[in-house]
């Protein structure tokens, strides 16, 4: 797969810009045997069908944060395999796009959410006031995660009813793991399919995969050079 190819590789590649037309693009694929990948739709996993309290839409599509663990984005997606469904939940922090936290389960429960909060807040140790977004589903808004959330002085922001473009960062990692990964497997156990996006999010994605946004390089490249930065001024 091609980016198990870059992982292995990765330390041959420079990042480097150049300008090709389509027709070009299309003729080296094609002489190498690549093939362009269609994005597949798929289901939405929100359940906002209750009667727990709700919260404002605090981050209100200001993705372009400018300091870690300022605002983190979360969302939980799916992975067919031939045992079932398994889900996974992801936080990520929208200075970097790093994903900071993650849980993988074959139940789709408040349980789910609050291991990758759990993680991200190990992991990450943030400041109070960290602003965590959502949408509105019955896992963010149970009481047992807001009380998580309220002990470390985290401030809960959720979706718009039924507005997927307000949690548009996840909504693109979840586009981008089913794309390069998921779409390309056939999982027999829920076990396989642990074991590749463990290896994705870990591996490829934090620490090698390159992202327009934080200038072509991998969130933890990009975290590094900043900290590095700060200490220097």
């Amino acid at each position: 797969m091609i980016y198990g190819f870059i992982r292995e590789h990765s330390n041959e590649f420079a990042v480097e810009s150049y300008h090709y037309n389509k027709k070009r693009i299309e003729r080296l694929m094609k002489e190498i045997g690549l093939k362009a990948i269609q994005k597949r739709k798929f289901k939405r996993t929100t359940n906002s069908e209750h009667n727990l309290p709700l919260k404002d839409n605090l981050l209100n599509r200001y993705f372009n944060v400018k300091e870690p663990d300022r605002a983190w984005a979360s969302d939980i997606t799916y992975i067919p395999t031939a045992e079932g469904w398994l889900y996974l939940a992801v936080i990520i922090d929208l200075y970097s796009r790093k994903v900071v936290g993650w849980s993988m389960d074959k139940r789709m429960n408040k349980e789910l959410v609050i291991r990758a909060l759990e993680m991200a807040i190990k992991n990450r140790k943030p400041s109070r006031g960290l602003i965590f977004h959502s949408d509105r589903g019955s896992q963010y808004a149970s009481y047992e995660f807001q009380k998580i959330l309220w002990k470390h002085g985290i401030r809960s922001s959720m979706s718009r009813k039924g507005d997927c473009w307000d949690n548009a960062v996840v909504e693109s990692f979840f586009s981008t793991i089913k794309t390069e990964l998921i779409f390309h497997k056939k999982y027999q156990t829920r076990k396989q399919a642990r074991r590749d996006i463990f290896e994705y999010i870990e591996i490829f994605y934090n620490r090698i995969r390159l992202h327009s946004s934080l200038d072509y390089k991998s969130p933890e490249e990009y975290e590094n050079e900043r900290n590095i930065f700060k200490l220097c001024v």
